[in-house]
């Protein structure tokens, strides 16, 4: 039998040598545990060696406020969360919509949460109240904990036996508990039973094939003990400051910003930034001895505008993941650091299942070799194994502890995740060494920002104008976001192909989609391609978005976002992320 504890050590002995890590790395067996219980509290929390050490730093950028916290503080508060939510008549199996920025009662819920074998449901507070119902609904919400500029958002979403909870409230709002209440309850805390390893411990909302976005539902083994895939792509050691660049209430921040540097044993650094500084970020990066730092290449692109060589840094390790990185970004960072920008794959889905792991040889534009964990095949669409086709796992017996317990219908029923294959939906090229390259996704699904986009949710969105007729969404390159989303769009009969038609749909979208979801750009058409079956070919514009062809049949006009100062005065904050 392999204990997580063991599995972790087994990593750590072996965190530069990747085919001793590969050959004889064995998940933990799915055994009944408790990782805020058995891990973070029994071990990192208990132990001399540990216990004081800091678990999670905090640097506001705007008041320069640092908060600190060690294992231990973290232990007992969390305990005081888990039993106020259990005053609240929160028990094992009940779900709860957490809707918070990167603030210490974030990850104080999170603990309690797993503590109770209570389901949580990460959210962005980008999210309109449309689609903050639609997680209420779908998710089955009994409980929202949120921040306080989330609650005018509620008003109109009813749900009278929606039990909400209000983070840092400078007064009080009707209906509304503060979190606050939380520090009088008690800091021993007791679980009502075991955690067994398939209990349903987190629901994420993921973009996909259908307007709706897809229900991903994860265990209290998956994302845990799954972490330890990527804790080895990211290089962490006990006592590191690692710092990733995230938004709450995606993946990837339960990934770096939760489950990975814990199991490590690392502290988990964050910045809270009004709005995105890289000079001023680098500088915090410097002072404060960050030693390990995961980025998008957004923000990788965003750092090489400055002067890197000017900022000292303590870094080991740094790493990316989302998209591919261009040689320029890699090259640049090596040269005023001597360090090498690794890649990671993963999704929402899964933990990190392929990555260029500290010591072994790193190919630009490769995004690494399967993980610790993970076997992998290459397939086409009979099944068979190529050179270009997806990702593809092996289940059964190889089942990796990474992978989601399944995509959850409105009837409760799992799929997706069953049989003797998991079929991701991405495409990549294999060489000779097993390295893999993205080619894209199977679906049409690209990502803007580090921002998984649905071409079909946002469709649908703009459908819902009176004047649109078909619309097909794509993504447009972008100097820094690496993409945007760009809607293709053939109005109705009579309807002016005009600037005026353009800044109604605009306006349109701003209303009914988050800002990091919101298509930034607009070209007019006559005709959509199509295939014999009637379907619109959405890979023939994405090659006209791509070699920027201006003068085929298919064009249109096109109004870009920034062309209205109108739109500046409904962006809401973080709109441009």
């Amino acid at each position: 039998m392999t204990t997580f504890q063991e599995a972790r050590a087994f990593l750590l002995k072996h965190r530069t040598d990747y085919d001793a890590a590969v050959k004889g790395f064995r998940w933990p067996d799915p055994v009944p545990f408790n990782w805020a219980l058995d891990w973070f509290d029994a071990e990192l929390a208990s132990n001399a060696e540990s216990k004081d050490r800091t678990a999670l730093w905090i640097v506001d950028a705007a008041s320069d406020k640092q908060t600190k916290l060690s294992f231990a503080t973290l232990s007992r508060r969390s305990n005081q969360v888990a039993n106020f939510l259990r005053a609240q008549g929160l028990k094992r199996g009940d779900h709860l919509l957490l809707l918070l920025g990167n603030v210490v009662p974030l990850w104080e819920t999170m603990l309690a949460a797993i503590k109770l074998g209570v389901v949580v449901i990460p959210a962005t507070t980008l999210l309109t109240p449309d689609e903050l119902r639609d997680r209420l609904d779908r998710g089955r919400a009994k409980v929202v904990v949120a921040s306080q500029d989330q609650v005018a958002k509620f008003t109109s979403l009813g749900g009278d036996k929606l039990i909400r909870i209000v983070v840092g409230a400078s007064s009080k709002h009707d209906g509304w508990l503060p979190f606050e209440d939380a520090s009088s309850a008690s800091e021993a805390f007791a679980a009502d039973g075991p955690t067994n390893a398939d209990d349903p411990m987190l629901l994420y909302f993921t973009s996909g094939t259908t307007a709706k976005p897809k229900l991903v539902l994860h265990s209290q083994r998956s994302y845990p003990v799954g972490g330890l895939s990527t804790m080895f792509w990211l290089g962490l050691q006990p006592g590191d400051v690692h710092l990733n660049i995230s938004s709450p209430g995606w993946a990837k921040h339960a990934w770096s910003c939760f489950f990975a540097p814990w199991n490590a044993g690392a502290a988990v650094f964050v910045v809270n930034q009004p709005r995105f500084d890289a000079k001023a970020l680098l500088a915090t990066v410097g002072r404060c001895g960050v030693t390990t730092l995961c980025a998008p290449p957004t923000v990788w692109r965003l750092f090489i505008q400055e002067r890197l060589a000017d900022f000292k840094v303590s870094l080991r390790e740094v790493c990316g993941a989302g998209e591919p990185l261009n040689p320029e970004v890699i090259d640049q960072v090596k040269a005023a650091w001597g360090l090498t920008i690794r890649d990671g794959y993963g999704q929402t889905e899964t933990t990190a299942l392929a990555g260029n792991s500290p010591g072994q040889k790193v190919k630009v534009g490769s995004m690494g070799r399967p993980l610790p964990g993970y076997r992998v095949q290459i397939t086409d669409n009979d099944g068979h194994i190529t050179k270009e086709g997806e990702v593809t796992l092996v289940l059964g017996a190889d089942r990796p502890a990474g992978l989601m317990q399944g995509y959850q219908g409105d009837d409760g029923k799992l799929s997706g995740a069953d049989g003797d294959l998991y079929r991701s939906g991405d495409v990549v090229f294999a060489d000779d060494e097993g390295y893999l390259t993205f080619v894209g996704r199977s679906d049409d699904v690209f990502k803007s920002s580090d921002y998984r986009i649905s071409p079909f949710e946002l469709e649908s969105v703009l459908l819902e104008h009176e004047a649109v007729a078909e619309a097909a969404v794509v993504p447009s390159p972008d100097p820094i976001r690496l993409a945007v989303p760009k809607a293709y769009v053939l109005l109705v009969a009579e309807v002016a192909r005009s600037p005026e038609t353009a800044l109604s749909i605009f306006q349109h979208l701003h209303t009914r989609l988050a800002p990091f979801k919101r298509i930034r750009r607009i070209e007019l058409v006559t005709e959509l391609p199509k295939t014999i079956s009637g379907k619109i070919r959405r890979v023939q514009l994405r090659r006209l978005e791509h070699d920027n062809v201006r003068d085929d049949a298919l064009r249109g006009q096109e109004f870009r976002e920034e062309e209205f100062p109108e739109l500046q005065k409904v962006r809401t904050a973080g709109s441009e992320s």
